[in-house]
């Protein structure tokens, strides 16, 4: 018994520990990943307050269940923003004022060659723009066939699996490509014009992501840098892309304060776009977030292309005038004072982006 009561007690301080360390301010993957499965620790303390209630006599049991217990009421008041019991940020569109316009974001995977998987899955879908991550040369030759339904193309190829491109339908101007913090990790900022003539800024980024051995300060100062970017921009902002970051993080939440840009995902759903191998190690890492101007007319997790994300739909309008759901908080003087540190410290960094080498 002694035992038993030994394993589920480093069970439950593991998964307790996970819960408390996202809440400190530290940029380190250590403490940062431990955002990452939410949903998964929620099931774990789940069975393992089971497990106690049931092989454990009640001396025992009580001081575990208390702790597995308030594991489950942190992380399910954290998830809960993701279920339909949450009022939505993100407007829903009534199909009244703007025209929608839809866009399929994918993270290919760059050693992943179905190239056809995804030729298929966009000719089905048809969207009006294409956001693609990790695309090396090889891929954007294997994509010829889309080019005809795209006439504005921005392309940055890359072999460390940070290239990236966009396809439009919808004309482009003052596209670039930039290097906003690390040399070798790329994001696109374009001006895009909208089917009923209207204009808004889209932005695409592809941050580092977090491992346990190194700090997050690439991924964080990045996404605080766009935040900046959108809220410094004359039109309305749609960032998209892979974050490498969850809806509920610290730093995606910082970033939301900052920008002051809506999560659709908030009051609809987890729309768990990684890992498409594992059903049971799930998380949302690829985003949209947008201005209050946008309404959502669909928001969707396509089939699986042969990468380690799904793509994911986004379908929106542009209005005049904005609206919100559930407010996004504003950022106060701790949210400026901590990016300031943040980016500053960033960039001082002097190495190659992480996970350079993993897809060669």
């Amino acid at each position: 018994m002694f035992l038993v009561f030994l394993a589920l007690g480093v069970l439950t301080l593991i998964v307790a520990g996970m819960t408390l360390a996202p809440l400190l301010p530290i940029a380190h993957g250590a403490v940062r990943a431990c955002e990452f499965p939410r949903l998964q620790i929620m099931a774990i303390a789940a069975l393992l307050a089971v497990v106690s209630l049931f092989l454990l006599p009640d001396p025992l049991a009580i001081g575990l269940l208390v702790v597995q217990g308030a594991v489950l009421l942190a992380q399910g008041y954290v998830c809960l923003r993701y279920t339909r019991l949450w009022r939505v940020q993100s407007l829903p569109f009534d199909g009244d004022g703007a025209a929608v316009f839809r866009m399929v974001a994918a993270n290919v995977k760059m050693s992943n060659r179905r190239y056809d998987a995804l030729i298929d899955l966009l000719a089905e879908q048809d969207p009006d723009m294409v956001i693609l991550v990790e695309v090396d040369a090889a891929w954007l030759t294997a994509l010829a066939p889309i080019r005809e339904r795209y006439p504005f193309v921005v392309e940055q190829p890359q072999d460390n699996a940070y290239g990236m491109a966009l396809f439009s339908r919808l004309p482009l101007t003052d596209a670039t490509v930039r290097f906003r913090l690390m040399e070798e990790v790329p994001s696109i900022r374009a001006s895009v014009e909208t089917p009923d003539g209207q204009r808004f800024a889209l932005y695409v980024i592809h941050p580092e992501p977090p491992v346990p051995h190194a700090d997050t300060l690439g991924r964080d100062g990045e996404l605080i840098l766009t935040a900046e970017d959108t809220k410094e921009d004359d039109l309305p902002a749609v960032v998209a892309g892979d974050l490498n970051d969850v809806a509920w993080s610290r730093s995606t939440r910082r970033f939301q304060r900052l920008s002051g840009l809506l999560d659709p995902r908030v009051g609809r759903g987890f729309f768990n776009s990684f890992d498409a191998r594992y059903r049971f190690m799930r998380w949302p890492l690829d985003h949209l977030f947008h201005d209050a101007r946008f309404r959502v007319a669909d928001l969707a997790r396509l089939p699986a292309i042969g990468s380690d994300h799904f793509p994911m739909l986004f379908a929106l309008a542009l209005l005049a005038e904005e609206a919100s759901g559930e407010t996004p908080e504003a950022a106060d003087a701790d949210d400026t004072e901590e990016a300031a540190e943040v980016v500053a410290e960033a960039k001082t960094l002097d190495r190659k982006p992480i996970g350079s080498d993993w897809e060669k």
